[in-house]
């Protein structure tokens, strides 16, 4: 018989394994936890630019007195921006790279404390020199517009990259919308106006929503505008700028702004949407100028997806919509592996699995991904502005990760 003492004996043993296990469990928490301690203070360097030029990086402050913010909480006040400025450079001899985040920008971590299980930003090796004199020549404006959270020095490899190539590319934060931006010196968060709620924004594509999405689309298309304005007018770049050849690209809701600026700015060569639903008038009125669209391998935003929700679906019409009223070029393309975040810096430093488990980073290389986001917009851009041919647009893609979505219908 299986008496009492047996019993006893069997849970004791029982209870030893369970010990055992939790310490077990413990020690290799606590061992990944210094592993990726570790490797969060190891120097990273982005990938590097492609192009000719060395590139040069300027950040300034900008106040659009014609505009009353409706964002901020103090009514009357004017629209003030941070602005991030990518440049071809002169090459100057011994130069130091600047800072990823200098300053309060550091505050852009999302790890706590600051640095673990993220790559410290100090560790983060970028290719601008900081306020470098401009290269020869004169080069078209991009604007580069941020995903609603996010702030322009998360783009930085797109950005140099495209600097290099020979673009002046402006990186508008914008306030209110990220998750922080700095203005004098001081950092200002978010609030509800400029970036609602998961709560309030479960159904970005009905009712109340719907219309906040495009009300705030135009203030971003306006903060591009005058940023293309402002950067033609910048001092530094008196005689290096073509103001007739602007072209506007963004992530996720910064791609809505990018199609949404270009349709209602005369001087605009062209549009490109990274990972972006649409939102706003162009959506029903297209664009008569050239037009890019780039999703990750579960997104809709090309129009070409088989939807597996609502959302999904809305953002099919959506696309299709804004792609059929247009009546300028359109090309389309869909990044295998690739999910929302690899369009950002993400993609190029180390998240422990914890937080890379919470992002929207899919299984294709980060580095690959951002490559290859590169080398479309450059072709793209060259195409807007006319300034070489590209054939990488048309026909099949040399990268196996790429699927050609279907000519404009």
């Amino acid at each position: 018989m299986d008496g009492t003492p047996s019993r006893r004996r069997r849970l004791r043993r029982a209870t030893r394994i369970l010990l055992v296990m939790a310490l077990v469990v413990v020690a290799g928490l606590g061992a990944y936890a210094g592993y990726a301690a570790i490797r969060a203070a190891r120097p990273v360097t982005l990938p590097a630019p492609t192009g000719p030029y060395s590139v040069g990086r300027a950040i300034t402050e900008w106040t659009d007195h014609a505009r009353t913010d409706p964002l901020a909480p103090h009514p009357g006040t004017p629209r003030r921006l941070s602005v991030w400025l990518w440049y071809p450079a002169s090459p100057e001899a011994d130069a130091k790279p600047a800072p990823y985040t200098p300053g309060a920008w550091a505050g852009l971590h999302m790890s706590a404390p600051p640095g673990w299980g993220e790559t410290s930003f100090d560790q983060v090796r970028v290719h601008a020199v900081a306020d470098a004199p401009v290269a020869a020549g004169r080069f078209p404006v991009v604007v580069l517009e941020p995903g609603l959270g996010f702030a322009a020095p998360q783009y930085t490899t797109i950005a140099e990259d495209l600097a290099a190539a020979g673009y002046l590319v402006a990186g508008v934060t914008p306030t209110y919308s990220a998750n922080l931006t700095v203005l004098d010196g001081a950092t200002v968060p978010a609030d509800e106006a400029g970036n609602p709620s998961a709560s309030n924004a479960a159904d970005l594509h009905t009712g109340e929503a719907q219309a906040a999405g495009d009300r705030l689309v135009d203030v971003w298309a306006a903060d591009a505008r005058f940023t293309a304005t402002q950067a033609a007018a910048e001092r530094r770049f008196a005689g290096h700028v073509d103001p007739t050849k602007t072209v506007y690209i963004g992530h996720s809701f910064g791609g809505a702004a990018a199609l949404q600026a270009c349709h209602t700015d005369p001087q605009c060569a062209g549009a490109a949407d990274l990972d972006g639903t649409q939102y706003g008038s162009v959506v029903h009125s297209g664009l008569d100028r050239p037009m890019m669209i780039i999703g990750g391998q579960s997104s809709c935003v090309t129009g070409t997806c088989e939807p597996a929700a609502a959302g999904d679906q809305a953002d099919r019409d959506t696309a299709l919509s804004l792609v059929k009223a247009g009546t300028g070029p359109v090309w389309r393309y869909r990044i295998t592996g690739a999910e929302h975040f690899n369009f950002t810096d993400y993609g190029a430093y180390y998240l422990a699995a914890p937080i890379g488990f919470l992002l929207a980073l899919g299984p294709i290389d980060g580095r690959e991904a951002l490559s290859i986001t590169n080398a479309y917009l450059r072709a793209f851009l060259d195409h807007a502005t006319g300034t070489r041919p590209e054939p990488l647009l048309n026909g099949p893609s040399p990268y196996p990760s790429v699927e050609v979505q279907r000519p404009k219908p």
